[in-house]
């Protein structure tokens, strides 16, 4: 493994004309590449450059993820800036193109600060050293006087100082500190890490100032709107374009040719109206007369689906987790429970659709989009032309919302595509029917849950199983059977029973699968979470005593399978807390206070998703049928924290997203095709069907830092039913919850 290094950058180009000549960039510690859960020790990495200082004094740091609103832009500079001891207000912040030599770039999965922490903190702190180094060198003083601090290393025994600036070329000839030799700063030290620091994208955004990818503009570009194939897999017959080259500003028709399975990123295939603006070539797509092959999913129907998966659920299935003799307890049990739970399809349906610029020219091809990942679109694109991953350069803007669906760029090959056909730059834009009818959606997932309980109502046995087509379909037709999903929620229940065993049903997939934001952790929430509520309410005992119950005594759970159990697991599964996230939850809801009552009640649900502990608490409110939700508690446990603000932010956004999923989402299929198609028939939750407040408590802790984007959205969906429960006795175990209340 190589170390960090130093180096004076010579051409403007270097990290895309990022840094001047005479900068000093720091080159950054190699990292794991995306694809595996840690990284091990015959693992592929590679080095990345982050942060460069400029003559004059300039911080620049490189923001290599995306930015959608999780503050990640500023949550991860502000990592190199602490340990640099920097200014804040003189560091500039660069969005990195996509490249390999960052590492990873998805931004998925919770993970931009869990991955990248360590390697921020050592980038910041060894190029601080080198600048103490240098000051001392200079000054002719032992390093261990010199002190970095807000941009200039001070000696305070001679009251000297010097800028960053003027360090530049001597700190670029001192030798690169080991990483063993590395000293970070203590916490007491912290100026920005820990604190509410502003996103650095703030005042743009509010000023309108701001590039989201709809803002994206080259000279002599071109519009694009494409039909795609009504049934997923289905492909272009023929079609007659007469009606709509009549459009005022439609220039002509062109063909994208249909996906070859597996599926993957691949564009759908379709006809394309090219136009001088978007309204036009819309308005031009509309007049088009095509004639489809629609394919094996033509007969894809939700209802005969849903009911094919709810009968796989209630029969055995594959073994994924087994512990002790479930069969023997069902055998002599005096009491058994059992439920069935259901969870529909969901879209993204994030607030900017998608959307990507191209150019094609000279054998390359040039982008600019919202995307999460710009290296999987370098490489969708460039299998799509036939070309060199490196032959695609993509510019990253920011995101009007991703949730997922943004990492899979296969509305950038469509824009790429186009571009070689017309010979100048295109731009495609994806309408809101098209987000909605031709997503990567979240999986439906049918589950089946059975216990035996003892005198108070405690498992003693549990049985569980859950059905749902698989991500894994993307890149094998053949799949059927989910893998990683099931330590999503499934293989992973923490409670403390002697006998356990978790299935998993197969499922043949239908439409496009993908991931969204926590993933199966949705459906998996909602079912062990409801299922936990009904058996302490058959118990006639408190839901949140019976909680704590059920996990049983803090101990630490290594979930690792024994084979990977090499050293010590940073991010063991601990009772500790997990029981304590739902005391503090208990504590600030008033749940010992609040009685239910007058249609009004509290639920409460737990769940530790991307390494972090959540229990939420919801209040609501049933009149006649209608819903109100007048107060949310979200108490999590993520580790160490970067930027408080942003971590509220996100668990604010998680109320939001999981009430809108809980209570109204849903995507359905019939004859093949998808049934919904805008916020009228696929809404989400507006101002007054949404929280009427959230209330975020961050807990202390000085574990390593885990996911937030996700793990506030699983718990929602069960802490609201069961708190509907509780209010009207009426339980709810199919979402979305809508069209059952009336």
């Amino acid at each position: 493994m190589k170390s960090n290094s130093i180096t004076v950058v010579s051409r403007r180009d270097f990290v895309g004309g990022v840094f001047s000549a005479g900068a000093l960039v720091l080159g950054g510690i190699l990292l794991p590449l995306k694809g595996t859960a840690a990284a091990t020790a015959d693992a592929t990495w590679q080095p990345n450059v982050y942060l460069g200082l400029e003559p004059d004094g300039r911080v620049i740091i490189i923001a290599h993820r995306s930015e959608m609103g999780t503050g990640i832009r500023t949550s991860l500079p502000m990592i190199v800036a602490e340990e640099l001891g920097a200014d804040w207000t003189r560091v500039k912040i660069e969005q990195a193109i996509g490249d390999a030599k960052y590492g990873s770039q998805d931004t998925d999965g919770s993970e931009s600060i869990r991955d990248f922490y360590d390697p921020m903190r050592e980038a910041g702190a060894t190029a601080r050293m080198m600048l103490e180094s240098a000051a001392a060198s200079k000054w002719g003083v032992p390093v261990s006087e010199c002190r970095a601090r807000n941009h200039e290393v001070l000696h305070a025994k001679s009251d000297r100082k010097l800028g960053f600036g003027e360090l530049v070329p001597l700190a670029s000839k001192q030798p690169v500190p080991k990483k063993e030799q590395l000293k970070f700063k203590s916490p007491a030290e912290y100026r920005y890490v820990g604190k509410n620091v502003p996103i650095t994208d703030l005042d743009d955004i509010l000023a309108g100032h701001a590039v989201f990818g709809m803002d994206a503009r080259v000279p002599g570009m071109v519009y694009a709107s494409i039909e795609h194939p009504p049934v997923f897999g289905g492909k272009l017959k023929t079609y007659d374009d007469a009606e709509a080259r009549k459009v005022r500003g439609v220039s002509k028709t062109l063909t994208i040719p249909p996906f070859k399975p597996p599926y993957a990123f691949q564009p759908l295939g379709g006809v394309a109206v090219i136009a001088d603006n978007t309204w036009a070539a819309m308005q031009g797509r509309r007049k088009l007369k095509i004639d489809w092959d629609l394919g094996p999913n033509a007969s894809l129907d939700s209802v005969a689906y849903k009911k094919t998966l709810q009968e796989t659920a209630r029969k055995a299935c594959k073994v994924a987790r087994n512990d002790g003799d479930v069969d023997a307890v069902f055998k002599t049990a005096a009491k058994v429970h059992e439920a069935e739970y259901y969870v529909p399809h969901l879209a993204h349906a994030s607030m900017e659709p998608p959307v990507a610029v191209a150019e094609f020219k000279n054998g390359k091809v040039e982008l600019w989009a919202s995307t999460q990942n710009p290296q999987a679109v370098q490489e969708t694109v460039a299998k799509a032309m036939g070309l060199k991953p490196t032959d695609v350069t993509c510019h990253v803007t920011l995101l009007g919302g991703g949730f997922g669906r943004k990492s899979k760029p296969d509305y950038c090959a469509e824009a790429a595509i186009l571009s070689k056909q017309m010979g100048k730059p295109v731009k495609v834009v994806w309408s809101r029917e098209d987000d909605i009818r031709f997503d990567f959606y979240h999986a439906v997932a049918a589950m089946y849950i059975k216990a035996a309980t003892d005198e108070k109502g405690r498992p003693t046995a549990w049985l569980q199983r859950s059905v749902f087509p698989p991500i894994g379909s993307q890149d094998d037709v053949a799949a059927k059977y989910g893998t990683f999903e099931l330590d999503m929620g499934w293989n992973d229940v923490p409670y403390d029973i002697p006998n356990f065993r978790a299935e998993c049903g197969p499922a043949d997939t239908k439409i496009r699968i993908g991931w969204m934001r926590s993933v199966a952790n949705i459906p998996h929430a909602f079912a062990v979470q409801s299922f936990t509520d009904e058996l302490a309410a058959a118990a006639g005992r408190d839901r949140v005593e019976y909680l704590l119950d059920v996990l049983g005594k803090p101990r630490k759970i290594d979930l690792r399978p024994p084979a990977e159990r090499k050293g010590p697991d940073p991010y063991m599964l601990d009772i500790a807390r997990m029981r304590r996230v739902i005391e503090i939850a208990a504590e600030q809801s008033g749940w010992a206070k609040k009685k239910p009552g007058n249609g009004r009640a509290l639920g409460i649900a737990v769940h530790r998703s991307f390494l972090t502990y959540v229990a939420t608490v919801v209040e609501v409110e049933v009149d006649k049928g209608k819903l109100r939700i007048p107060r949310v508690d979200m108490v999590l446990d993520t580790g160490k924290v970067i930027n408080p603000d942003r971590v509220r932010a996100q668990l604010e956004g998680a109320s939001v997203f999981g009430a809108s999923i809980a209570l109204m989402g849903e995507i359905t299929a019939a004859n093949g095709r998808v049934q919904q198609s805008n916020f009228n028939t696929y809404p989400v939750a507006r101002l007054n069907e949404a929280p009427v407040e959230t209330h975020v408590h961050i807990v202390p802790s000085s574990a390593p830092p885990a996911g937030v984007g996700e793990p506030g959205v699983p718990p929602m969906s069960p802490a609201i039913c069961n708190a509907i429960f509780a209010a009207t006795g009426k339980r709810i175990r199919e979402l979305p919850i809508k069209k059952q209340l009336g």
